[in-house]
């Protein structure tokens, strides 16, 4: 069971309510949440608060954080409830009109928030907007900008690995990236949240879908920059736990999220994708993970199946639409290229700019 409590005296004031409620999920995090919070800190915007939900870190890194200053407010569990329910949790008791999530191993600009809070002025029809990440250790390449959706029905992060590419203009995506991310708190309840049965990997994805399906788009603020160690609480992007929960969620987002007829015309893609990504495992002999994740996904695809009806009960915009919002160029796939549409009308994105 959760325990949530605000850090600091009883007698303190009463503090109004703040625009923007910061959450970030820790587990194993060691020193990088000290540095994470450490660039919060340093933020130009002062209107938010952080709450840090912690899943049963062995090195209690949260509860030093929390004690050596008052005003975070902490949310700990007795076992690790995966990064999907930990956001929830943090949503539910969040008191900002948005919700920004932070990866523990992403260091933040200092104008990141500010960047963020200005887009939602400046875009009152939006109601979620995503960052861009670059590589902690080497700046000049880029961690994402946002995430796309290949026709194939397989996500990845935009552009990662690619350089920097300097000065970009706001766009749409398909997906934020949930390491970095702004989104309207009663929209984000509204929907569920994350879809707690992913545990963790690709729910973000799942929910930029869910936006989607009910005709609410993300956009890419690239002058809100953050820096990202990458998957540092999971032993790396290609541990065996990341290799598993990614490919498992990634069928499962596939069935879940994608329109029935788009899902029978894009399955012999979704198909031909696995091979070639399988493929890539042989080759580093890491295949047998990856299967195993697909052979969990494929032996309870009765928990997608469950999700799909819900999920598709709300959709309201066309399968065209969807597929619009996607990158139907394979190259951007295997190349993992970024994939942002100039800002127009939000039910007609233009051509994609190659950053």
């Amino acid at each position: 069971m959760a325990r949530a409590a605000a850090i600091g005296k009883s007698s303190a004031p009463q503090v109004s309510v703040p625009g923007v409620s910061v959450i970030v999920v820790v587990y194993e995090s060691g020193p990088t949440l000290a540095e994470c919070l450490a660039a919060m800190r340093a933020q130009t915007y002062p209107d938010y608060e952080i709450l840090l939900v912690d899943n049963a870190s062995s090195g209690h890194e949260a509860q030093a954080a929390a004690k050596a200053d008052p005003a975070i407010r902490l949310i700990e569990n007795g076992e690790n409830l995966g990064f999907a329910a930990a956001v929830n949790q943090g949503a539910k008791a969040a008191r900002g009109q948005w919700l920004a999530l932070l990866n523990p191993d992403a260091y933040a600009e200092p104008d990141w928030l500010a960047r963020l809070v200005a887009a939602t002025q400046a875009n009152p029809g939006v109601h979620c907007f995503t960052s861009r990440q670059l590589m902690a250790d080497d700046p000049t390449k880029l961690d994402g900008l946002g995430d796309v959706m290949s026709l194939a029905g397989y996500p990845f992060r935009g552009g990662y690995t690619h350089p920097n590419p300097g000065d970009l203009a706001p766009g749409w995506v398909f997906s934020a990236c949930g390491g970095a991310m702004m989104v309207e708190r009663e929209l984000f309840l509204r929907l569920g949240g994350f879809d707690e049965r992913l545990f963790c990997y690709c729910e973000d994805v799942d929910l930029g879908y869910r936006l989607r399906l009910v005709g609410e788009p993300t956009l890419l603020v690239p002058d809100a920059v953050v820096r990202h160690v990458g998957s540092a609480s999971t032993g790396g992007r290609r541990s065996d736990f990341a290799v598993f929960h990614g490919t498992r969620n990634r069928f499962w987002v596939f069935v879940k999220d994608t329109p029935a007829v788009l899902f029978w015309l894009t399955l012999p893609l979704h198909v031909l994708a696995t091979l070639v990504l399988f493929a890539r495992h042989a080759t580093r002999g890491e295949v047998a993970t990856p299967i195993k994740g697909l052979a969990s996904g494929i032996k309870n695809v009765r928990v997608a199946l469950e999700a799909r009806r819900e999920a598709q009960a709300t959709r309201t915009v066309s399968a065209w639409q969807i597929a619009r919002a996607m990158t139907w160029n394979p190259l951007d796939l295997l190349l993992r290229r970024a994939f942002v549409q100039k800002m127009a009308a939000l039910t007609s994105p233009e051509r994609p700019r190659r950053p």
